[in-house]
């Protein structure tokens, strides 16, 4: 029986629920929806494919989809979502895997027989060149997430030029192949230096760059994935790589706008490298140190309190308890916000996500650009974890890595209260003034722990 029409009826319909679901992720009240339009566009994509008539044998399809459903089952239950970025990198990497795999076999295949034309071959270069450093680059922005790599960037003389002159190299190989296509030995050579490429591209990367590192391999996932779509002659998998690399790209460029970088400053400029003893300056210059009971007594007195919260809310797990002492504070009819810079976190949307979970009303998560008008007007401004995107330096220190870079003015506030569990540094590794300014209360612990004592002091009322 011929399902080739009926295939390409539900890969139609896929394409339709894919770009339905990515336009639903453009607003965190439609995220979700949007989120289960994406799932069932990919279920039906998958039924499409194996419902096509071009499976020549089952047994490794029934293992595929058995392997694969445990290993992604097993990352939904037990990753917790203060590592969703790690899981999203280890996500790449998989995805990429499979299009470098998928493009290996198709070269096996064809070169037996000889039937590589110049145009399959461009397609299947591409996919694994993309494929191969979007492999290794993942695991290693998985393994600096994770803290299994040092996240400050790694580097040495040259190496922006070896970097450079390897990728070109790369290339060359690519279009030489292109016109040579029966050298399979260069076709290894290109896979093997592009996952070199990989590693040493992310290498000196930074934390304070992982936002970006991430959406930029989520495009580089989907590039890979459409070229496998063109070299396998799969539509739905032509139009879900494209969605996925254009998308990926745009919120890049996003993500280095708010940061006011450059790709090209992200990928070399690594940021990220202690450049401040701050032991020292932490006994040399005076700060404000805050209990649990000073604390309360400040919030009690304030109509408007706005919560920033950093990675350090991630670590620590406290978003639900963020949200406890919100709601405490609301009870004594304290108006409540949260303000997201939008590279807050290890991942974009980091913040969004966490505090979503903990079911945060999205009517009071408030973009910087709203937020900072009226940030003179706010009582209170608790800072959690948070230290890069509250830097002030980023508006006046010219020397400072991240200057220009759009931050969240909480120094306007009336009342600033940071908690963080000492003086060390954010991901760009630099001091921050804000600590030692004489609205500014630090409040040392760890941020769960301080949040559940705030919460139960204000239960005792």
């Amino acid at each position: 029986m011929d399902f080739t029409y009926l295939t390409e009826i539900v890969y139609l319909i896929s394409a339709i629920l894919f770009i339905l679901g990515l336009k639903g992720l453009s607003h965190p009240e439609t995220a979700r929806r949007g989120m289960h339009y994406a799932e069932v566009g990919m279920l039906l994509a998958v039924v499409g494919t194996l419902v096509s008539g071009k499976i020549l044998t089952w047994d490794f399809i029934i293992v595929g989809i058995v392997v694969g459903s445990a290993i992604g089952a097993a990352m939904a239950i037990f990753m917790p979502m203060t590592a969703m970025p790690q899981r999203i990198a280890l996500s790449h990497a998989f995805g990429a895997l499979a299009a470098v795999l998928v493009g290996v076999n198709e070269f096996i295949a064809l070169s037996k027989h000889g039937e590589i034309s110049q145009a399959l071959m461009a397609a299947l270069g591409f996919e694994v060149l993309f494929g191969a450093l979007t492999i290794t680059g993942s695991l290693m922005a998985f393994g600096k997430l994770s803290e299994m790599i040092s996240g400050s960037p790694v580097t040495y003389k040259g190496q922006n030029f070896v970097n450079i002159l390897s990728f070109l190299i790369a290339v060359g190989i690519f279009v030489y192949l292109i016109f040579n296509p029966t050298n399979s030995a260069m076709f290894y050579v290109m896979i093997g230096l592009s996952l070199a490429i990989g590693i040493f591209i992310v290498l000196p990367i930074g934390g304070a760059d992982m936002p970006v590192v991430i959406s930029l391999m989520n495009s580089y996932a989907g590039l890979a994935a459409a070229a496998t779509g063109f070299a396998i002659d799969n539509k739905v998998l032509i139009i879900a790589g494209s969605l996925d690399g254009a998308s990926g790209f745009i919120l890049s460029i996003v993500m280095s706008k708010a940061m006011n970088r450059s790709f090209a400053n992200v990928l070399f400029g690594a940021v990220g490298s202690p450049q401040v003893n701050t032991a020292g300056l932490a006994e040399t210059r005076p700060i404000t140190r805050f209990g649990i009971e000073d604390t309360k007594f400040v919030l009690e007195q304030a109509e408007r309190v706005v919560i920033v919260p950093g990675y350090g809310m991630a670590v620590a797990q406290a978003q639900h308890a963020v949200r406890e002492l919100g709601d405490e504070l609301e009870k004594q009819g304290i108006k409540v916000e949260y303000a997201i810079h939008p590279v807050a976190g290890r991942m974009p949307g980091h913040m969004n996500v966490l505090l979503a979970e903990a079911n945060v009303s999205y009517d009071q998560l408030l973009e910087m650009e709203v937020i900072n008008p009226s940030m003179d007007t706010v009582d209170v401004c608790i800072v959690i974890g948070a230290n890069d995107v509250v830097n002030p330096a980023a508006r006046t220190d010219k020397g400072s890595p991240i200057y220009g870079m759009p931050i969240i003015d909480v120094d306007k506030a009336k009342t600033v209260i940071v908690m963080k569990r000492s003086m060390a540094t954010g991901f760009a590794g630099i001091e921050n003034p804000l600590f030692y300014e004489p609205n500014t209360k630090m409040l040392f612990g760890d941020a769960k722990k301080v949040m559940q004592e705030l919460v139960t002091e204000f239960k005792k009322v």
